[in-house]
């Protein structure tokens, strides 16, 4: 449409619209992303205002059952395992929920995986559709936002956790880019996060493990920034203490090596 947007800002467009050609046909030319981003969801008549609605309402013969199933996956990033889900959205157990997450996994609204260091048994169902949780996050229990809310939030606390979860969502999409840059599109790889909750030590997280075919373990860290990331003395050290950690889950065999994403080079 003759408009302009460095990389940087088509990133942040694909965390908000998911690249989704029918959303980003409404942007003007001339507005930056978050002046668009303001008109399409917060302003007066703001296109996608009542789109999280019409959407479940077009795409399912149940929407508010299918709205009710993604707002509870929403809670979570890492999703819940089916058992989890029934306890957490009192959802009975039967064909009806087999049904509805299978419609939701074949609409690319949610991903079936088992996280890293655990059975194949434990799927987890994860929402992934970014429209969908960016609407959830700010619209669903909003009764009134100004019209310039994308643009005052946007070096607020509340704007840069979201701009960091939504990066790493970004990163999730992109997998076969990751691989790329890494010189490893060739090789085998499985893809997860990893949490170890442990009292004793508080606990750790890694945002994302590339488990390589060649006995490698990609232990990956995304970090949203709008200049070249740096890494301090502290944060080099809890690196080393989740590679400790993480260390003494997998076996001895395999290499980690720890990797860095970031919106700059």
């Amino acid at each position: 449409k003759g408009g302009k947007l460095s990389r940087y800002d088509i990133v942040q467009s694909y965390m908000i619209f998911g690249g989704i050609p029918y959303y980003q046909g409404y942007f003007e030319p001339g507005l930056s992303l978050a002046q668009n981003s303001d008109r399409i969801f917060f302003g007066q008549q703001a296109k996608l205002k009542n789109e999280y609605d019409r959407l479940f309402s077009s795409a399912f013969e149940s929407p508010e059952y299918m709205k009710k199933l993604v707002g509870t996956l929403s809670r979570r990033g890492q999703g819940y395992t089916r058992k989890e889900l029934i306890e957490e959205g009192s959802f009975s157990e039967g064909t009806r929920l087999t049904d509805a997450l299978r419609a939701l996994t074949a609409g690319d609204f949610i991903v079936r995986y088992v996280p890293f260091g655990y059975s194949k048994r434990e799927i987890h169902y994860k929402l992934t559709d970014f429209f969908c949780i960016f609407w959830l996050h700010f619209l669903a229990d909003s009764k009134w936002i100004p019209s310039n809310f994308w643009q005052s939030i946007q070096e607020s606390p509340r704007g840069k956790t979201w701009n960091g979860l939504a990066f790493e969502r970004v990163c999730f999409h992109h997998i076969n880019q990751i691989k790329a840059k890494l010189g490893i599109s060739g090789i085998r790889t499985s893809e997860s996060a990893w949490v170890l909750k442990n009292a004793e030590n508080g606990g750790a997280q890694i945002d994302l493990l590339l488990e390589r075919g060649d006995n490698v373990i990609n232990a990956c860290e995304m970090k949203f920034s709008a200049k070249e990331y740096g890494i301090n003395k502290d944060y080099y050290r809890l690196l080393l203490h989740r590679h400790e950690l993480l260390r003494d889950s997998v076996p001895r065999r395999k290499t980690i090596m720890n990797t860095l994403i970031t919106t700059y080079d």
